[in-house]
């Protein structure tokens, strides 16, 4: 990544420990003085590979003094504590989760743009096309589909009454139809996404449909465009897949107020994305992952790809040799490939990397059960 390569200018030795490099090069992370958008990505990459790098209070401490005056602080703070509550499932870990990410959506909601009443009856009336959004503005509606999204997931997860799962379900909802406009967008259709859209989706969307005009003609010399994309690529492409392994009942139900579950059309967008250089990728090869090791086994779908989880996984093997979330996946792939032996060692390996976060070894120990 583009921040760890300028971080690890000037560092004695090129060859043999990469991860040896990195540590060095955050020995002493220099505190920023002004956050624009550039910088700010580039803290998140510095604080995504602290994060699988194993230190994980690190990269928070990294993510904690901008988490409410820069989108991507915010979202990458309170996504590390949404990630902690899901894995405890304690409820003080779920209500700091959630409060996190109602501080974060307020965050992100101060970059979006703001249009007046008279701008929006106008541009309703005359269909005239609004101002064009900035890049903040353009990835200010990135992040705050991602929040909505992890608020709604956090929100099934601490309570199942039926409040509560209509208000994760209208979150969902928001949070797709900014992603598919979005995409539309992106891919050169023009018009409206949905003909169910309350009047705030309406607002939304027609925010997001200026969404890339202002980069599609200079993306090749435009860095943030492709973490835009990214950004893109993995909410429909995480969407895409999570609603299609829904019973074809249920799913035909959802269609009809405006979601969409196309597994191929999942399936190819998280490949695109990490397959791409911007920080979302490898948010989309965990979730491919994710998919390969778990959900297609856990729902008999039958269509597990362990060779296209090994090489998905092999670059971040080398980049993160003791990461303990990669070896966690290194270690399950083997026991799918029916290597029990390698998957014990790599196991006990991925206990051995890190004491903070005891839910890692507890999953270890779960599976170890298996092998």
């Amino acid at each position: 990544m583009a921040s760890v390569g300028r971080g690890t200018e000037g560092t004695s030795g090129g060859g043999g420990g990469e991860e040896e490099s990195f540590e060095d090069a955050f020995e002493n992370i220099p505190v920023a003085t002004k956050m624009d958008l550039r910088c700010a990505l580039e803290e998140c990459t510095m604080a995504l590979n602290l994060f699988l790098n194993n230190k994980f209070s690190e990269a928070l401490e990294l993510l904690r003094p901008w988490s409410k005056d820069s989108m991507y602080h915010a979202l990458g703070y309170s996504t590390i504590l949404v990630m902690q509550a899901a894995m405890t499932f304690e409820q003080q870990d779920i209500q700091t989760g959630l409060a996190t990410m109602k501080e974060a959506l307020q965050t992100c909601q101060k970059f979006r743009k703001r249009n007046t009443v008279v701008e929006s009856l106008s541009s309703l009336v005359s269909k005239q096309s609004v101002e064009q959004l900035s890049e903040e503005e353009m990835h200010a509606e990135i992040c705050y589909a991602e929040c909505l999204l992890q608020k709604a997931a956090l929100t099934f997860v601490q309570d199942e009454n039926m409040i509560n799962f209509i208000k994760g379900g209208l979150k969902i909802r928001t949070s797709y139809q900014i992603y598919k406009t979005c995409w539309l967008r992106q891919r050169g259709y023009i018009g409206t996404a949905s003909l169910h859209s309350t009047e705030e989706d309406c607002r939304e969307i027609r925010e997001c449909h200026q969404v890339l005009q202002m980069t599609q003609d200079s993306k090749s010399t435009n860095e943030t465009y492709y973490q835009f994309e990214g950004g893109v690529q993995l909410g429909i492409g995480a969407l895409n897949l999570m609603l299609s392994l829904l019973p074809g009942r249920i799913l035909r139900l959802l269609e009809f107020i405006g979601f969409s579950g196309n597994r191929e059309l999942g399936l190819q967008q998280l490949r695109e994305g990490a397959s791409g250089a911007s920080l979302r990728a490898i948010l989309c090869s965990f979730t491919l992952l994710l998919y390969h090791t778990y959900v297609s086994l856990i729902l008999g779908t039958g269509e597990s790809n362990l060779v296209e989880a090994e090489v998905l996984l092999q670059p971040y093997l080398q980049k993160f040799p003791k990461g303990a979330i990669i070896l966690f996946y290194d270690a399950r792939i083997d026991i799918l490939k029916g290597n029990f032996e390698k998957a014990q060692v790599t196991f006990q390996e991925c206990i051995a990397a890190q004491q903070e976060w005891k839910q890692i070894h507890h999953l270890c120990y779960w599976e170890l059960m298996w092998c």
